[in-house]
């Protein structure tokens, strides 16, 4: 895999706010990430072990996903390193059947976890059957976009360039 920082959007995008994930891959991949070949934004959909070999490959990752956070609907945080191993160890810190936090346990035990790694959790409103991100989610996208642009900002500014 060419790409060094993997975007991955989680989430079931028949779910309601459990789509936010893609949406905001979606949007990236429409022209709000930065133009880079080093960049690759993948809707990872409702988690499935064949993500392990992209996680694998990239030097960077952030994961955007709905995420239970115990804050108001459309809330955005950004967890960091440990600080995102210990949100995904939460135990309603994801609403997939599969764990992130699995896939991620994956790449430590065969030696290729993401040098630097941020998860971008977005407070869901409504999950169930709904096609539509609700509009406090709806709201939060842009938002997302923004952290992540911030993040490989950071990376780069810190000599961890995804460029």
């Amino acid at each position: 895999m060419a790409a060094t920082t993997l975007v991955l959007g989680i989430g079931n995008v028949l779910l309601g706010d459990e789509g936010v994930g893609a949406a905001v891959v979606r949007r990236l991949r429409e022209g709000a990430a930065p133009a880079d070949e080093t960049l690759w934004c993948l809707d990872g959909g409702t988690l499935s072990f064949t993500l392990a070999e992209p996680i694998g490959a990239a030097a960077r990752l952030i994961v955007v996903d709905a995420a239970a956070m115990d804050t108001a609907p459309g809330t955005v945080r950004v967890f960091e390193d440990a600080a995102m191993d210990r949100q995904l160890r939460r135990r309603s810190a994801s609403v997939h059947e599969v764990s992130l936090a699995d896939l991620l346990d994956m790449a430590r035990l065969t030696d290729s976890l993401p040098a630097r790694r941020a998860l971008i959790g977005i407070e869901p409103a409504h999950i169930d059957w709904d096609d539509a991100l609700s509009p406090p989610v709806a709201a939060a996208v842009p938002v997302a976009i923004a952290e992540v642009r911030a993040l490989i900002a950071r990376w780069q500014k810190r000599g961890q360039s995804p460029f």
